[in-house]
């Protein structure tokens, strides 16, 4: 689950609102299932159930009701859940309270700054504490305190949410795998709680058995190759090799044999693809794809030609896969649509020029102009080819010499995107609005180390000390004006504009032109 979610279970406990059912299946077959963080020794059923819908409720409860770290989607560390004493008494949600004015709010997740404040609460050792200590925090010291009323009875409120009791339905034994798969795949499509490659993966493991560990294995392989790609990925990819389209709704109708041998192809394709992304176009992280769809498509083209490729269909083909990542094929619109015409192009004699024409169809033009990159932040597919073709023309570090790489170890190497013109530099103007300063040429690469001995000062102070030292050469190579004058905050426009016509320039000539298409 994401942080948000977890907080706002919290919120509807808390209010006494309804939160879903529990649906298990009691079972003595032997299927694919995953550790589970609730263990069923001496349960009050007294026999062994297998979770089918239920599980970011009861996964995040239960660390926070023992106390134990809870894990979320986008950290990297556990989190923790606060709890507001002096929350309003018409409480809000979470939905009608402008993101900076917390105090408003029931629960947050933790932040140093609250934390600090006496009245923010830990959920969980609430839940794991029935002391004072929260009273005493706060400064209450006499059961006469006004406040003591108001926290003592906001305190045991919360600590009322142990007692919730859920619904819990129970598929009992006569049900088949197969039947209990319809089941959960009906449940879960009337809602948006799982994605359709969730669903998808309930009909494969219901049709071949040991199905998911041979995923996830295969899984762990890319992830050691520092591609860790979302297991939603391979099973598109598995779909796409067994079927000839994308969509997941014949999934059902597959044979165990047609989806094995699916899975042998879609493997060695993703493995192809992998080996041209790091060999022929630079890109060996997974942060440096607009999607990860496009290693599938790769994968898919080169299966289809026998994994022999000619000069000309390599270059057309690193041409394609280019243009794709940075204008970002597959990040608007139906995944699937978009997908299945690149799957269907392929499938065609002359392949390439067709995946070129839907390209071209897509964004009207496929070289790059500067009016493109206006407005864009470090989230744009740009961004990510950005520094591609810096990195390709050899662009380092100010300080320490060492070439840009995803793979820096250490926090002074480590690398970071910096701020040219400095954020309390142009924030101390007053006129320029938070996208601007986060505008795409506004940033660059460098080491964690030269960032921090940077830190707030103006281009027109620290970059002629690099100058001095280094020589222009090491700002051309990220594309960063030379001339003085745009390095001061009032011409900060005018930099912006200079800085683009540059990226642009090096991008379309490192994309390079389709011999197939005049453009």
């Amino acid at each position: 689950w994401r942080a948000s979610r977890v907080r706002d279970l919290l919120d509807s406990l808390y209010r006494g609102y309804p939160s879903g059912t529990i649906l298990t299946w009691e079972t003595g077959e032997k299927v694919a299932t995953r550790d589970f963080s609730i263990s069923q020794k001496n349960t009050s059923t007294g026999s062994f159930q297998l979770l089918l819908d239920g599980q970011q409720r009861l996964t995040s409860l239960s660390a926070i009701l023992r106390g134990e770290p809870l894990r979320v989607k986008n950290y990297k560390r556990p989190i923790d859940i606060l709890f507001n004493l002096e929350h309003p008494e018409d409480m809000q949600t979470s939905t009608e309270v402008d993101r900076d004015d917390s105090e408003k709010m029931t629960f947050v997740v933790k932040t140093n700054k609250l934390q600090e404040k006496p009245h923010w609460v830990s959920v969980r050792e609430v839940l794991n504490n029935n002391d004072t200590k929260f009273l005493k925090d706060c400064g209450i010291e006499s059961v006469h305190d006004p406040l003591y009323d108001k926290y003592t009875k906001r305190l045991n409120k919360l600590r009322q949410i142990k007692n919730y009791e859920y619904d819990v339905h129970v598929l009992d034994r006569s049900k088949s795998y197969k039947e209990v798969t319809e089941i959960f795949v009906r449940v879960n499509s009337l809602g948006t709680k799982l994605r359709s490659s969730d669903l998808a993966l309930a009909q494969i493991t219901a049709k071949w058995p040991g199905s998911l560990e041979i995923l996830e294995e295969f899984q762990q392989e890319c992830k050691k190759k520092d591609f860790d790609v979302e297991l939603g990925i391979f099973i598109r990819n598995l779909v796409i090799f067994a079927t000839k389209q994308p969509k997941f709704n014949i999934v059902s109708n597959l044979s165990q044999k047609c989806l094995e041998d699916g899975w042998e192809q879609s493997k060695a394709g993703f493995e192809y693809a992998l080996n041209f992304l790091k060999s022929n176009i630079g890109i060996n992280s997974p942060a440096l794809l607009s999607t990860p769809y496009l290693i599938i498509t790769l994968g898919y083209f080169a299966s289809q030609n026998n994994f022999e490729l000619s000069q000309k269909m390599e270059k057309e083909l690193r041409y394609w896969a280019l243009i794709a990542n940075a204008k970002g094929r597959y990040s608007s619109g139906s995944i699937e649509t978009v997908l299945g015409q690149d799957i269907t192009s392929i499938g065609k004699k002359e392949a390439l020029p067709a995946m070129i024409r839907s390209l071209r169809k897509q964004f009207t033009r496929l070289d790059v102009l500067p009016e493109d990159l206006e407005g864009l932040n470090s989230q744009s597919a740009y961004f990510k080819t950005m520094f591609l073709i810096f990195k390709e023309d050899g662009a380092k570090d100010w300080h320490d010499g060492l070439v840009i790489s995803l793979d820096h170890s250490g926090g002074s190497h480590k690398l970071q995107s910096h701020h040219i013109f400095p954020q309390a530099c142009l924030k101390e103007r007053g006129d320029v609005d938070k996208k601007k300063i986060n505008d795409i040429a506004n940033l660059c690469f460098i080491g964690g180390k030269t960032n921090r001995k940077i830190g707030k000062k103006p281009p027109s102070q620290y970059l002629p000390e690099i100058v001095e030292k280094h020589g222009k050469d090491v700002l051309e190579k990220q594309c960063i004006p030379t001339k003085k004058d745009l390095w001061e905050p009032e011409n900060y426009d005018a930099f912006l504009q200079a800085r683009r016509d540059l990226i642009v320039k090096k991008m379309n000539e490192f994309i390079g032109k389709s011999p197939l298409e005049k453009e």
